[in-house]
């Protein structure tokens, strides 16, 4: 894919939440652009809508106004069968909480996104397998979720986001239950998926280090997504 190709592009966009005769609106004329191959971060204080903003870039959400286009698709034009299947083929997710299943392995979990796909049996357990080794799991595939630590488990996550080789990843802090050095290979793994398939990421985190290996960085806050400079706003304000 050139990486002058628009992967994603929201264009206006608002979300507003309703309990009764109550509306609180979280975010509200949200424009962003990601390009083949870009790295975006999205910071800001607990509360602020950020992960609200990935699940509607993800078309999990609905849209209070506005519109997201993936690929050229304007998702919420799609059935909900024809959005599952975009997510599936073209975006990959990473959860805070790793949303695993629990009666299936770690290689069984992440060939999820590829039998979904169509790849035959065998080819899919390869293909899982290669990505947990590559995510320091080798040995750890035939374990259940119960059997695995807290950061085996996230990194089982992020495998099975990453094993269909998407053109579009979203994270929603990737790295919050990894320690340094598997924080570090997640962030290598990113670098080199984002070279040699040009794979788009949306970043949302509260890791300093990792928002700044990022192409660019945003902050949403008083319900607006702005470009943020770091030396504007201390770590510590960031995690309120």
């Amino acid at each position: 894919m050139n990486n002058s190709t628009v992967v994603l592009s929201a264009t206006g966009l608002t979300k507003t939440y309703r309990s009764g005769p109550q509306s609180v609106t979280v975010w509200e004329d949200v424009s962003l652009d990601i390009r083949a191959g870009e790295s975006i971060a999205i910071v800001g204080a607990s509360g602020s809508g950020k992960t609200s903003l990935l699940n509607v870039l993800g078309g999990l959400d609905s849209l209070d106004g506005g519109k997201v286009t993936i690929n050229g698709q304007d998702i919420q034009k799609l059935s909900g069968e024809q959005r599952t299947r975009l997510r599936n083929r073209d975006i990959g997710f990473v959860y805070q909480f790793h949303h695993l299943l629990p009666e299936f392995t770690a290689v069984e979990n992440v060939m999820m996104p590829l039998l979904l796909a169509g790849i035959p049996d065998d080819q899919a357990y390869k293909r899982a397998m290669a990505c947990l080794d590559a995510l320091k799991m080798t040995g750890r595939g035939e374990h259940k979720p119960a059997e695995l630590s807290g950061g085996e488990r996230q990194r089982t996550a992020i495998a099975r986001a990453l094993v269909n080789e998407p053109r579009l990843v979203l994270m929603d802090e990737p790295t919050g239950n990894l320690d340094q050095e598997t924080a570090t290979e997640v962030e290598h793994l990113i670098d080199e998926l984002r070279s040699s398939l040009a794979t788009a990421f949306v970043l949302v985190t509260h890791d300093r280090e990792l928002a700044q290996r990022m192409d660019r960085v945003y902050r949403l806050a008083d319900r607006t997504l702005q470009p943020f400079d770091w030396s504007s706003l201390s770590c510590r304000v960031l995690r309120r």
